[in-house]
Parts: C-alpha cells; structure tokens; sequence
C-alpha cells in the first residue's frame, strides 16, 4: 500500500507524517467484483482512493444510453467532488475486478484540506486534469473518424493498464468490445470490424476480454492520422 500512496495525486507534496495523518483519518473497504463504490446522481458523501483493483467510471446519457468515461486502478481517486462540491456524483464507479480502497467522508475531508492546504490544491489540480481529459474525449468524439477514435483509446489505457507480454503490451484489464464500443462512442459492429482487421494486419492479438497491442506505433499512426 506505500507504493500506492506514494504514486497518489492526492497526497502528493504531503510529508510522510502528514500523509500518515490522512490514511489515519479514513476508513478501509473492500469492495466485491460487480458492485458499486457510488451511482450516479447519488448523494456526494465519500471520496475513495484506490489501493487495489479496477474501476470502470460510466454514465447514462439522456437517451438511456451507457457512456464508459474512463477506467482506474491503484493510486487513482473517486470521489474527489465530494470535498469542493455540494453536487451529486456526476457518475457510477463500478469495481470490475475486486477492489480495496481508503474512504473518508465528505466533511472528514473537508476538515484535512482546511487543516493540510497542499490537499485541496492536490484535489483542484485533480479535477482539473479529468476536465482536460474530458474535453479531449469530447474533440476525439467531434472530429475524429471511428478508427482513429478507437486507437487513441487503446493507447490511452495501455498508459494506464500496460503489462509487458511476449507479444507485445497487454492492456491488463477485462476489456470487451461493447466496453469500447462504448468508450468511443459507436457500435459493437464498427468495434469488432475495426479489431478483426488489425489483428489481420498484426498490429493486435485479440484475447477472451483482452487486447495485446503488437504494434503500438501503428496506432499512433492511426490515431494521430499521420
């Protein structure tokens, strides 16, 4: 769990004694495969961080239609509107996978970032970086054809998910075509046509759930549209 803590956006720029003092003042989970750490448009009342497992961010669109946002592993934070809002969870945060994390409530928080300042910079520096991240999920969606919208996805999880193979480097997460189809914003037709043909091509081995990026460079191709 140091390790984890260590890597940890939220407590980065925090002393060893005052990181203590905020593992100190949260509670530990385990949560099961399957179930949920929130749901969308719940009450914002705990915020999380991950010390072990996988978690799939996903929303309901107005047409009912499920949008997967993001995965996150160990060391990432859930929650983090809980402590510098009033509004509800803007997401579900599902564990694929077993998970265990560290959990404070909303006003626990509160009172560590009045206490320690450099935590709620850590946490406005957070929020900043998924809205970044949004708004380039967003210009992918506006101007970018199917194929290179699902490159850069892959590539952006091998970032966070890559495990070094024989083959090449394995995004190390259950991974289905509807969950990219659903990421990318399109259908389980274009994802299957799309994977079939780079594995054809070689750039990837397909796997039960699993994609193995052979040819990275490849997808940069693709994805920058160079």
């Amino acid at each position: 769990m140091q390790e984890v803590v260590q890597q940890c956006a939220l407590l980065a720029g925090l002393t060893l004694a005052e990181q203590e003092v905020v593992l100190e003042n949260g509670r530990f989970y385990q949560i099961p495969q399957g179930t949920y750490f929130f749901h969308q448009g719940e009450e914002a009342e705990t915020l999380y961080l991950i010390t072990d497992g996988q978690v799939k961010l996903s929303q309901v669109n107005e047409s009912g239609a499920q949008v997967i946002l993001n995965y996150f592993g160990p060391g990432n934070g859930l929650g983090i509107i809980v402590a510098l809002s009033t509004m509800p969870y803007p997401l579900s945060a599902e564990a694929v996978e077993a998970c265990e994390a560290i959990a404070w409530h909303r006003d626990t928080m509160k009172s560590l970032m009045l206490r320690y300042p450099q935590l709620a910079l850590n946490g406005l520096e957070m929020i900043a970086g998924r809205f970044v991240s949004l708004q380039e999920r967003f210009n992918d969606l506006a101007t970018r054809q199917v194929e290179q919208r699902v490159a850069r996805a892959l590539l952006r999880l091998v970032r966070q998910f890559g495990k070094r193979v024989e083959q090449g480097v394995m995004i190390d997460i259950v991974l289905s075509r509807q969950n990219l189809a659903e990421m990318t914003g399109t259908n389980l037709y274009q994802v299957s046509r799309i994977l079939s043909k780079w594995e054809k091509a070689g750039v990837v081995a397909l796997q039960r759930q699993t994609v193995i990026l052979c040819k990275a460079h490849e997808l940069v191709v693709i994805g920058e549209d160079l």
